[in-house]
């Protein structure tokens, strides 16, 4: 891309009201030749690029850190406070950006499909920014325009949470009359939002605006619901008539790109844009270093068996007792383990290497991937702390080598189909329509490879209300897993008490002979490196992670709405903190 001039402008954070002034490249938006981008198609759709980047980010690891899914224990007292940084999405410059682009698109040349375009997916992102900062703030000051310090009263006060959620619903709804329903995926616009993500984004929010997260009060039979239920059964049938549908095989939904379950996604594009994700979820000896989280044995449980039930279900066809379990967690379960975890002893086709087995026993595997204190193996893990002796399956491309491991572009997906269907599964159910929930339910266990067993019901045995809520959580947990949902349902439904205490554990593998006594670490070792050694060569000890004994301390009620910064308060005397961390702002719905 040629250089631009330079020009220098004053940037405010329309609340912060932090005076920066920056001289970037053209590459960046913060500085450029305003006259030239917008009445420059391509310049002015650069311009967009940079903000989607900016808003919808990219695979995260660790996504899931904030639940049982996965390893380290993210809340200690004080974790979250006014005068930290934790926990606060508070990103008035790209709003700022946003807000320039749809005024300087409306004053320059283009054309008005052009325009229409261009302002269309400008309104989306800024309805997804502020839908960010509400769902983690409560009511924010929303502004529309970009203020002239100047001109301009820079000292807002905030829109009440249900002005928010009317201005965020206003900003799709234009911007719905201003975009293509839907985009192929062979069209050279793919990776741009259209009407159909539009559709699924509003009924997202709108599930969120019922929800017990903004309803403390009526958590289940606001108004809020029916309004929630249009939107989500919209949505669905929608995006069925344009041919979104449940991918055939769960693995294919990320790693065949443009399948027919992805609604919208973040392109990634080796060499110009790549993602951590294989980075992160490697063992050690198959990436560039330690892996950044690893599943916890307490997820790891909570799979369904084959038949769609708990192995200690006293129905379920596979069930075991614990120490069965333990000796033999990988056998006969909801299909989506095998594609999500990576265990000792299992099948890892990894760098291409046909046939090859992922080892996590302290003195057989190798140092950057063991879990365990095994004193036989005369050696110390030193990964006690972080590992689980479980890694993350899921998404990751096997293909590329340890040296390619970096070159990770695989798309990321914001929104899928599945998504839109359980939406819309749980706004049924609390508006008394259950049978499409369990309808829903079904469709994705039996996508899943769930058996559907001799009721058809593919394990699902929730009838009530409340008994289907909780199916539907638990899809989700499962579905979703380690693509950082869980701790934002939990918040949602404001069921944060369940991660009270939370103590978090890995499994330790040691190989044994055939009756049962521990093989020689040299024999292992040697067995191992040929591949020869099976899940059921091993016996299993459970260990706590991280080894010190930290657990989870107690998650506040406080936590359903995050803090303003105190720095923003500072700023700005007509800024009111949110009730339950001093200030007089009420940002639920009530």
């Amino acid at each position: 891309m040629k250089k631009m001039k330079k020009i220098v402008y004053t940037i405010f954070w329309a609340v912060c009201f932090l005076q920066s002034c920056n001289t970037l490249d053209i590459e960046n938006i913060y500085s450029y030749d305003a006259d030239k981008v917008w009445n420059d198609e391509k310049l002015a759709d650069a311009y967009l690029t940079n903000l989607y980047a900016n808003v919808f980010g990219n695979w995260n690891p660790s996504a899931d850190i904030t639940s049982q899914q996965l390893n380290y224990i993210p809340f200690y007292p004080d974790m979250i406070t006014t005068t930290n940084d934790n926990y606060k999405n508070w990103d008035y410059t790209t709003i700022r950006q946003i807000n320039e682009a749809i005024e300087y698109t409306n004053s320059g040349s283009l054309s008005q499909d052009v325009k229409d375009k261009l302002i269309g997916q400008a309104l989306v992102l800024r309805a997804y920014l502020y839908f960010g900062m509400v769902k983690y703030h409560g009511g924010v000051p929303y502004l529309t325009k970009a203020q002239d310090k100047d001109i301009d009263d820079l000292y807002v006060t905030r829109n009440s949470t249900k002005e928010c959620f009317e201005l965020i619903i206003k900003d799709l709804d234009d911007a719905s009359k201003l975009l293509p329903e839907s985009i192929a995926k062979t069209s050279s616009d793919y990776g741009r939002v259209d009407g159909c993500f539009v559709k699924a984004l509003k009924a997202k929010i709108l599930l969120y605006k019922a929800s017990p997260q903004f309803n403390p009060k009526n958590p289940w039979n606001n108004s809020y619901w029916q309004e929630a239920f249009t939107a989500n059964e919209d949505a669905y049938e929608t995006l069925s008539e344009y041919g979104y549908a449940l991918t055939d095989k769960y693995e294919n939904i990320f790693l065949v790109e443009k399948g027919p379950e992805v609604v919208f996604a973040v392109i990634n594009q080796y060499p110009n844009k790549m993602a951590n994700w294989d980075y992160g979820v490697r063992p050690g000896s198959e990436s560039r270093g330690n892996a950044w989280a690893c599943p916890t044995w307490e997820f790891v449980k909570e799979f369904p068996m084959k038949d769609g039930k708990s192995y200690t279900d006293p129905t379920c066809k596979y069930k075991m007792t614990e120490e069965e379990f333990l000796n033999n967690y990988w056998k006969n379960r909801d299909p989506r383990f095998d594609e999500s975890v990576v265990w000792n002893g299992s099948i890892y086709e990894v760098s291409g290497k046909k046939g090859h087995r992922q080892y996590t026993a302290l003195g057989i595997a190798h140092e950057l991937d063991d879990f365990g204190t095994n004193p036989k193996a005369n050696v110390n893990s030193t990964n006690l702390n972080s590992y689980t002796g479980f890694f993350i399956r899921k998404a990751s491309n096997l293909s590329l080598l340890q040296s390619q491991v970096q070159q990770y572009d695989i798309d990321y997906i914001v929104m899928r189909f599945t998504e839109v269907m359980i939406n819309y599964a749980e706004a049924a159910n609390e508006t008394g329509k259950s049978s499409i929930a369990l309808d829903i339910l079904k469709q994705i266990r039996k996508r899943a490879g769930i058996e559907a067993g001799d009721d058809e019901n593919y394990g699902i045995e929730a009838k009530t209300r409340e008994e289907i809520r909780e199916a539907i959580l638990a899809e989700r947990n499962i579905e979703f897993c380690f693509e950082g949902h869980r701790f934002w349902d939990l918040r949602r439904l404001r069921m944060l008490d369940r991660l009270d205490g939370t103590t978090k554990h890995g499994i330790e593998s040691i190989a044994i002979n055939s009756d049962g006594t521990d093989m020689p670490i040299s024999e292992a070792k040697s067995r191992a490196d040929k591949n020869e050694l099976k899940e059921e060569n091993f016996r299993y000890v459970i260990h706590q992670v991280p080894f010190s004994g930290v657990k989870v301390s107690s998650v506040p009620n406080t936590y359903y709405f995050f803090p303003i910064s105190k720095n923003s308060i500072d700023r700005n005397n007509k800024l009111e903190q949110n009730v339950d961390w001093g200030g007089n702002f009420n940002p639920a719905l009530e």
